[in-house]
């Protein structure tokens, strides 16, 4: 067991709701740290402690000038995210907590060899989901061989922030401050998102309902400070997108098909190498050369490669005409979710249909 857990924080932030949860993860750990739920509980548990108040480090005259530039303008976004969006008001995102890792966990993703539908996993709170997370990249990579060697396509992304769902104080992460300003702010939006809804078992519909509220929470605060709004453009990743999509529709009726096993290994083989080439199509022409996305076309690929792609937009323009409808009022926008989310799935889809 990490001896770490039991050091005195850096500050006395601890409340309520941490107290309650603290028996829960002490327990997961004494029935063993080794074990998949014991690594969560370890690394929750060391964010924890490591947490400082933003507003304490802004004022600490021997902060680095950059970092308190940044803190500074994380908390002008907190704020603006409960005073105008109407997101949660709470301490998640006044305190801030140096990780030391360029990501906070690495999401494995899994299926089948013959299929693009993920492998789900489901936890007590958040429910199921399509990727377990790790706190340590080499545990993300030995999950990921065990299922390689089970004869299952895997994928391992890093993420740079995730949600408590408001069971603790979320901290800024220095992960989150890889990204620039207004990528952080709408990080933090899209965060607070998930604590003001969550709907256990729909990942498409929690990520999708974060990233409008994260979308439509950007163009507000650039608004709000005097900024130019862009205008709706396409924009790289909408065409990479729209590209893994279309190979996965086509990998899903090669799965389906009547084909031989080496018939159908090699036909997968193929739509990889044909999208590939859409890719540098795209890349080299409408793009002007962008090569942002090369490096993640050139690992290896596979079916749960193409998994994340549509869970964080599938559902984003039904949204954006939901908050339409309206009239732009946050917290009715809120409800109208929420309604949403009671709904039997079949007929939460169907009313996402004709939203769009």
């Amino acid at each position: 067991m990490d001896e770490r857990l039991f050091r005195k924080p850096k500050t006395a932030l601890v409340d309520n709701r941490m107290l309650r949860w603290v028996p829960l993860l002490l327990s997961v750990l004494m029935s063993g740290c080794t074990s998949y739920y014991g690594q969560l509980a370890v690394g929750q548990l060391d964010i924890l402690r490591q947490r400082e108040p933003i507003a304490d480090l802004v004022d600490r005259p021997e902060t680095d000038p950059g970092l308190r530039q940044r803190l500074a303008l994380a908390l002008q976004a907190r704020r603006f995210a409960s005073s105008t969006l109407a997101l949660p008001d709470n301490r998640s995102y006044e305190v801030y907590a140096d990780i030391q890792r360029p990501y906070v966990v690495w999401n494995v993703f899994a299926t089948e060899e013959f299929s693009v539908t993920p492998l789900a996993h489901c936890f007590p709170i958040a429910g199921c989901v399509a990727y377990r997370g790790y706190y340590q990249k080499g545990r993300a990579r030995g999950a990921a061989a065990l299922l390689n060697a089970e004869g299952h396509d895997t994928s391992v992304a890093g993420v740079e922030a995730y949600s408590t769902l408001g069971w603790f104080d979320d901290p800024l992460l220095s992960s989150m401050l890889r990204w620039d300003d207004e990528r952080l702010a709408g990080l933090i939006f899209h965060e607070l998102a998930h604590q003001k809804f969550y709907l256990a078992d729909d990942t498409a519909f929690n990520e999708s309902f974060a990233t409008f509220v994260e979308r439509e929470g950007l163009r507000q605060w650039r608004a709000s400070r005097g900024l130019p709004v862009p205008q709706e453009a396409a924009h790289p990743y909408a065409d990479l997108s729209r590209l893994v999509l279309a190979t996965r529709d086509r990998l899903a009726a090669i799965y389906a098909s009547d084909l031989s096993e080496p018939a159908m290994r090699r036909a997968k083989r193929d739509e990889f190498v044909h999208m590939r080439q859409a890719y540098r199509q795209l890349r080299d022409g409408s793009w002007n050369g962008d090569r942002r996305f090369d490096r993640w076309m050139a690992q290896p690929l596979n079916n749960a490669s193409l998994v994340p792609f549509g869970l964080y937009d599938q559902w984003v323009p039904a949204f954006a005409a939901l908050f339409e409808q309206v009239g732009g009022d946050w917290p009715r926008f809120y409800a109208e979710v929420a309604d949403l989310g009671r709904l039997p799935a079949d007929e939460r889809k169907r009313q996402l249909d004709a939203l769009l």
